[in-house]
């Protein structure tokens, strides 16, 4: 781990406050004084801030996160396209996104440190519900929903048996939820060009239990210890 992002996830500062810290000889890796940024820093060495040994926190994080479209849900992407992560470089640990939402849509996100509840939310025996609200081109008929919920091919494979209700139609698009417990690529966008029409917009708007709310897009909130219980208890 590079000696910024190291201080950064011990707490001391924000990966920028840690550069100045580093710069001007604040810094120890081993007794030796550090002044380069991108130093790496290995398990088991020793890290001091003006004399005083520093470790990472163990405390957790959980963010909810109102993905915008336009964003992709990768820690870093060749294309140099915006990420999730970009609002939270000087964030004091380094997070994680739970699962993806695809580059053109937008909606619930979850951000984390905590690798163990990452694993037991995405692991397919957990089948977690996600509920997309969709605007979909033309006039979807319940006999589709029936098809939709039933399962379709996708890449190759049947997808597993969803949800799906119709909230308003008009001449020219659908509002509906869609309710699914897989995290295939494009899963619903590829679901509903089974049935004959395409994705116009995609929100996701719940995750298991947390619901997006009123958050505004682009914003993030810390989740709240009832919050994070009941994940623990999915």
């Amino acid at each position: 781990m590079r000696l910024q992002k190291y201080l950064a996830s011990c707490g001391v500062a924000s990966r920028r406050a840690a550069e100045k810290l580093i710069a001007e000889g604040h810094v120890t890796v081993d007794g030796v004084v550090i002044t380069e940024m991108g130093t790496q820093v290995t398990e088991g060495q020793v890290v001091c801030v003006d004399g005083n040994e520093v470790t990472p926190e163990s405390k957790k994080f959980y963010i909810m996160y109102h993905k915008p479209a336009g964003e992709v849900t990768t820690v870093s992407d060749p294309e140099n396209r915006a990420t999730v992560l970009d609002k939270f470089r000087d964030f004091p640990a380094r997070l994680y996104p739970v699962g993806r939402l695809d580059y053109d849509s937008e909606g619930l996100l979850i951000l984390t440190n905590d690798g163990d509840l990452t694993k037991r939310l995405l692991h397919p025996s957990g089948e977690v519900d996600k509920v997309y609200l969709a605007r979909v081109s033309n006039q979807v008929t319940e006999m589709e929903i029936r098809k939709l919920e039933r399962g379709v091919m996708v890449d190759g494979r049947r997808t597993s048996n969803a949800k799906g209700k119709i909230l308003d139609v008009k001449p020219l698009y659908t509002d509906m939820l869609i309710t699914i417990h897989e995290g295939r690529n494009r899963q619903v966008r590829k679901m509903i060009e089974q049935i004959g029409h395409q994705v116009v917009l995609l929100r996701r708007i719940r995750f298991g239990p947390l619901r997006l709310g009123d958050l505004p897009r682009g914003m993030w909130r810390e989740l709240t210890e009832d919050e994070v219980s009941m994940l623990n208890r999915l």
